[in-house]
């Protein structure tokens, strides 16, 4: 089994369930040293998420909103939001160790662990999804993630852009969500939904960490500054920052970030 020309085939599964097949085949192959790597294979530049014809998307715009979640609806659309948010992520991180080759054995290993941590989360959330009577797919989902997969083909931008900004949202949207629900977890639906966004947030700390340190490494190698992530944010996702919520400090903290950014961030001291 050679390492790109399998991930570029995971990567280009369109069914959920062949993708994650495929992927636990993969892993379990190289965690025992049998993968191969051929230096002289080019990545490829994909055009489409990797669901385009199975499933049906929109922009980020055009997608369902939640609803209250006190009703059983508004805690399907939250799961199934969640859950994609997941599903992409794994693409994401198989696409970082697809595409980046040039950084070395402890890059893949980094992205390839982040992928099967996405691939555990939603597994946790497609069941969940299940026991609800629901499924991933049901409802329609936006392409947000990939277009950020697509838009940044360096390193530098890659990092600054998915791990240091998406999913460092994430680390501030999440403990909201958990808010929300916690008057509500005298249901066991609910108390199930608030153990797995809570596992999932202890867990994104670790991917957001990663990210923050081959960004480091990045910055070196292109011999720029670490605030060169406040320009690449601007030019994805003009005026986004400072942010308008709450932001988690301590878990931004722990992820890698510096005060002094943390106050660009949320123009507030940390």
């Amino acid at each position: 089994m050679e390492l790109y020309s399998t991930l570029e085939n995971i990567l280009t599964l369109q069914k959920p369930s062949d993708k994650l097949d495929a992927f636990k085949t993969f892993y379990s192959d190289y965690l025992a040293g049998k993968v191969t790597k051929e230096e002289d294979l080019s990545p490829v530049i994909f055009d489409k998420p990797s669901y385009a014809g199975y499933m049906n998307y929109c922009d980020q715009k055009e997608a369902p909103r939640r609803s209250k979640l006190g009703a059983i609806r508004g805690q399907i659309l939250l799961l199934h939001s969640v859950a994609h948010i997941e599903y992409s992520a794994i693409d994401l991180a198989l696409d970082a160790a697809y595409r980046f080759r040039d950084v070395g054995d402890e890059f893949t290993a980094d992205w390839l662990k982040v992928a099967d941590d996405e691939v555990r989360h939603f597994k946790m959330l497609e069941a969940l999804l299940h026991e609800m009577g629901s499924f991933y797919g049901e409802h329609i989902i936006h392409d947000a993630l990939f277009e950020a997969s697509k838009n940044t083909q360096t390193l530098l931008e890659r990092m600054a852009v998915v791990p240091r900004y998406l999913e460092a949202n994430g680390l501030d949207a999440t403990p909201l969500i958990l808010k929300k629900l916690e008057p509500l977890q005298h249901d066991p639906m609910v108390a199930k939904i608030i153990a797995a966004l809570q596992i999932i947030l202890d867990e994104e700390v670790d991917h957001v960490r990663r990210g923050d340190r081959w960004f480091q490494y990045a910055c070196e190698r292109e011999q720029v500054s670490p605030d060169v992530f406040f320009e690449i944010i601007e030019h994805y996702y003009p005026q986004s920052l400072p942010r308008k919520i709450a932001i988690n400090c301590d878990a931004r903290k722990l992820a890698g970030f510096e005060c002094s950014e943390l106050e660009k961030i949320s123009l507030v001291k940390c």
